[in-house]
């Protein structure tokens, strides 16, 4: 999601400088092509008495030699409009399409006009991306900078409210993105972090000053592929491979995935492909037109495939889902019943952590599921003394 509105803001545009070698350029493109200019509102062209140019903003004016064509583009009401062609055709041009495309959406241009783009910049223009916030600003000749840094961060340094984890002063400042590399290697408590998209990603950083180049590689390696897969999925380009095809292609130890049965499947997509255990939106399903039930989530950008962490947690599940079931008694109280089940939520949320050891109301508490150890379980491990396999098996 991009933010360009925002609060109430000033409609004034952001005032920006025009340099000559900025004109020099679009005159450059006017002498090199027949075709005339047309890029976000503003109109240029090379006529047979001189130049024309017009914007929505401004009447159009035809007939200009060179010096008065270089005079108008130098007027507030079109500098905007020169600057910022300039920096979407000379600086970041077109042989990036899927980095392009990202940064034309991290400022609304496909929705927004010129000046409504370069008053917003004025607050900055804030995209959520998985776990983080690119925020885009101005130059003073029209180039674009971004930051990025954490969601839990994006308040740190306001001078009106600053409700992150972090203040400004305690954010670790980088500007290579491969340091992102070891950013996204582990959690906030040292465990490595198997699944980049994983919500679990460390706070308490900022990459400042970044082009647009170096802000794209940095979402890259905090998100592999994210940019690529989400241009293509909005150029309707994207190639979706669903769970049949992806079972019916793994070898060796894995190609047992191939019998997991399609209900399991459901099971997997449920505890593994949801909001709260991965920020891609799962666009893969059973099959081409069998589609599963399990929501797919909302992140910001799509899953293509079942991952090597679902494939792996799958190889398991199958295994165990071959197993032929058994009818156990317990003897357990209601309350005793209710806390299994409560251990097993919290255990499934990841809400272990969060519970207090003072609160023994909670079903998942350590010292309740301790004294329901040492009540219920034998001296080999067995619920309520109940082995797992009888003697006849």
């Amino acid at each position: 999601m991009t933010d360009v509105g925002g609060e109430q803001r000033s409609a004034e545009t952001a005032q920006v400088a025009v340099r000559e070698e900025q004109i020099d350029e679009l005159l450059d493109r006017l002498e090199s092509d027949a075709d005339p200019i047309e890029f976000d509102g503003l109109h240029a062209a090379a006529i047979e008495s001189g130049y024309a140019l017009s914007t929505p903003d401004s009447g159009e004016q035809t007939g200009l030699d060179e010096a008065a064509f270089r005079s108008a583009l130098k007027e507030s009401d079109l500098a905007a409009y020169v600057t910022n062609w300039y920096y979407w055709e000379a600086v970041v041009g077109h042989r990036g399409r899927h980095r392009r495309a990202f940064l034309r959406h991290a400022e609304g241009a496909h929705h927004h006009s010129v000046p409504e783009r370069y008053a917003a910049f004025g607050d900055g223009m804030h995209t959520e991306w998985g776990e983080v916030v690119v925020t885009a600003t101005l130059g003073a000749n029209g180039e674009r900078q971004y930051q990025i840094r954490h969601g839990d961060d994006v308040d740190a340094g306001d001078n009106d409210a600053d409700t992150g984890d972090h203040d400004a002063d305690t954010l670790v400042a980088y500007d290579d993105p491969l340091e992102a590399r070891e950013l996204s290697t582990y959690d906030e408590r040292g465990r490595y972090r198997p699944l980049k998209s994983a919500p679990s990603l460390v706070s308490g950083w900022v990459f400042e000053n970044l082009d647009g180049r170096d802000a794209v590689e940095t979402l890259d390696v905090l998100y592999p592929a994210s940019v690529a897969n989400w241009n293509l999925e909005r150029e309707g380009e994207l190639d979706v491979t669903h769970w049949r095809e992806t079972a019916e292609r793994q070898t060796g130890i894995y190609d047992v995935v191939e019998d997991l049965p399609r209900e399991g499947v459901e099971w997997v997509a449920e505890a593994c492909c949801v909001d709260s255990q991965c920020l891609k939106r799962r666009e893969w399903q059973y099959d081409d037109g069998d589609e599963l039930t399990v929501d797919g989530g909302s992140g910001a950008f799509p899953c293509r495939e079942p991952c090597s962490l679902v494939v792996a947690a799958a190889r398991k599940w199958t295994k165990l889902e071959a197993e032929e079931t058994h009818t156990y008694e317990f003897e357990l109280t209601p309350s005793e019943k209710e806390q299994i089940e409560a251990i097993i939520e919290a255990v499934a949320d990841g809400r272990v952590d969060d519970i207090r050891e003072a609160d023994v109301y909670e079903g998942a508490n350590r010292y309740r599921a301790r004294f329901l150890r040492a009540k219920r379980f034998d001296e080999e491990g067995n619920l309520s003394g109940t082995p797992t396999h009888s003697e006849e098996s």
